[in-house]
C-alpha cells in the first residue's frame, strides 16, 4: 500500500496510532473530570484509576526496549 511493508505499517500504527489514541484518552479523562467538577483531588483520583492502564502500556513498551534493545 503506497509503496510500504506491512511491517511498516504496523509500526506506524502502533507507535504513531496508539500514541495519538492513548493521548485522546487523555483528554477524555480531563474533560471528564472539569464537566463533574471534580475538584484536584477528584482529578487526581480520576487520572490514576482510569490513567493506570495507560501508564501500563508504557512501561510495557520501556521495559521491553531496555531490556531487549531497539527492535
Amino acid at each position: 500500500m503506497f509503496g510500504f511493508t506491512e511491517e511498516q505499517i504496523a509500526w506506524f500504527g502502533l507507535t504513531v496510532g496508539v500514541s495519538a489514541f492513548m493521548l485522546y484518552m487523555v483528554f477524555i479523562i480531563f474533560q471528564l473530570a472539569r464537566e463533574s467538577k471534580a475538584g484536584r483531588f477528584g482529578t487526581f483520583v480520576l487520572f490514576l484509576a482510569l490513567g493506570f492502564g495507560l501508564l501500563g502500556f508504557v512501561a510495557k513498551g520501556l521495559i521491553k526496549y531496555f531490556i531487549g534493545g531497539a527492535e
